[in-house]
């Protein structure tokens, strides 16, 4: 029997644009050797891949590389959503990285060129229809990384954080290619729909231990991506080894990528009866771990990397509450699963803002320094300031950073919806505990030099903070739905 498979070219248009930008960066670091133009074409390629997602997405689900209904690329809403956010994440990046660029400690080509190929496996990772593509992607996006972290030349931490990153990844990936192996041998199939259909037709397949073993090995192995406690050591030290720039891609790509990876498992392939109670444990130990971890932080980024530990716990709250209410309803669970999203989307954007502040605030190729060393940083520089603040009191979930605030409430929402009233509490309780380190941090911006507590705020910086509250808030409150609308596609 001879099988014949569609290949849909515009549905593969972002990644084609993602690849075909790592390609340029090489070209253009090979034949100008000119560190603005291979920037300059790094940056071009990432609006591109923007564009193009924006505008295939726009037209609706398409669907290739499929054998009958089985596809191993599915191009939706979604996964629109996923590979805007990864372009500009790069975007981001990249304008993060002028001063460690300057500094010429740091080869440029090599450096674009890398997070060229991150920004294609988080592209594919998004469109991923089956498990062996969805591994592949993340590898994509983790593999640059490993050079990335260890990037910096001459320095030893940079060094540490990169083989620590590198041992624990691929054991990570490791346990993930088991359990896939291992769920091939009890379904026969390894496209992400047909695992789900065929849990749902034979459900006495869940009875067997191989199954629980193989899912099991999938979420934990992904758990690894996304810094979930207790798989979660590496993620500080590495953070806190990397470049600034490159821990800001740590924190927000490669866990992006964790969360996507992890969802798409969860929702369409893997039983939630079974994966929902190992998520909820997952994510109350990670966010209560990772709240009372930052409360003794001193070291600036060791603190945001703790911080990003605990948002991890509220992003797999949601799905954790899927088999924990007996008569949940579909709504229930695409509320779920879009609030995982929303909240993903919203807490990478918030976390970017504050690594830019650190950037901003530090010397070029340094690193975040501690605590002490950003006393005093707003009156100094009170525009960045008020961003930083602003973006740590998004983190926390209180207003005027509207985007935290909603991101939390629909959260909430969904674990209320979903009969997780107890997981809601938690959920609460940790973002209660939160509010400690953020605003210290935040206090910390505003003190008076030297050991001298937090003192009165001149008034035109408390204004300055007002005026950019107030922008973003106006810019970011239309922005919460329509996050939310994609993601449930």
């Amino acid at each position: 029997m001879s099988l014949v498979q569609s290949v849909d070219n515009v549905a593969l248009l972002p990644a084609y644009l993602a690849a075909g930008t790592a390609v340029l960066v090489l070209l253009a670091d090979l034949l100008v050797s000119r560190a603005a133009g291979t920037v300059a074409v790094a940056a071009a390629g990432s609006v591109a891949t923007v564009a193009g997602a924006a505008v295939v997405g726009a037209g609706g689900e398409r669907r290739t590389f499929c054998v009958g209904a089985d596809c191993s690329w599915v191009f939706g809403g979604r996964a629109a959503l996923v590979a805007a956010v990864f372009g500009l994440l790069t975007l981001g990046v990249l304008a993060l990285s002028g001063p460690l660029l300057r500094a010429g400690r740091t080869p440029v080509g090599e450096y674009c060129f890398l997070l060229a190929c991150a920004m294609t496996g988080g592209v594919v990772l998004g469109g991923a229809g089956d498990l062996i593509t969805l591994i592949v992607a993340l590898e994509t996006l983790t593999l640059p990384l490993y050079v990335l972290v260890g990037l910096r030349r001459g320095s030893l931490a940079s060094a540490e954080a990169a083989v620590t990153f590198f041992v624990v990844s691929v054991v990570a990936t490791t346990l993930t290619l088991l359990g896939a192996a291992l769920l091939y041998a009890v379904t026969g199939g390894l496209h992400l729909g047909r695992l789900g259909a065929t849990f749902e037709e034979r459900p006495e397949l869940l009875d067997l231990p191989l199954t629980t073993v193989a899912v099991a090995l999938v979420v934990l192995g992904l758990a690894f991506k996304v810094a979930a406690v207790p798989f979660h050591a590496w993620a500080p030290a590495t953070y806190d080894g990397a470049p600034l720039p490159v821990a800001a891609y740590l924190s927000t790509a490669s866990k992006l990528g964790g969360v996507v990876a992890l969802l798409a498992v969860v929702q369409l392939a893997l039983p939630p009866t079974v994966t929902g109670p190992v998520l909820a444990l997952l994510a109350v130990l990670t966010m209560t771990v990772g709240n009372l971890v930052a409360l003794r932080q001193r070291r600036t980024v060791r603190l945001l990397a703790w911080s990003s530990v605990a948002q991890a716990g509220y992003i797999l709250a949601p799905l954790g509450a899927l088999a924990l209410a007996a008569g949940r309803t579909a709504d229930a669970r695409a509320g779920a699963y879009a609030a995982a999203v929303a909240y993903a989307v919203f807490f990478v954007v918030l976390e970017l803002g504050a690594f830019a502040a650190v950037v901003a605030l530090r010397p070029a190729d340094a690193d975040g320094g501690t605590l002490d060393d950003l006393r005093g940083a707003a009156r100094r520089h009170p525009w960045v300031g008020a961003g930083f603040a602003l973006a740590l009191i998004g983190l926390a979930g209180l207003p005027p950073g509207l985007a935290g605030l909603f991101a939390k409430v629909t959260v909430v929402r969904a674990l209320l919806d979903g009969g997780a009233g107890w997981l809601a509490l938690v959920v609460a309780l940790n973002a209660v505990i939160g509010l400690a380190y953020y605003l210290r941090l935040a206090a910390t911006l505003y003190a008076a030099p030297g050991p001298v507590e937090v003192g009165v705020r001149p008034a035109r910086v408390v204004a300055a903070a007002l005026a950019v509250a107030t922008a973003l808030a106006v810019v970011v409150g239309f922005a919460p739905q329509l996050v939310l609308d994609l993601a449930a596609r």
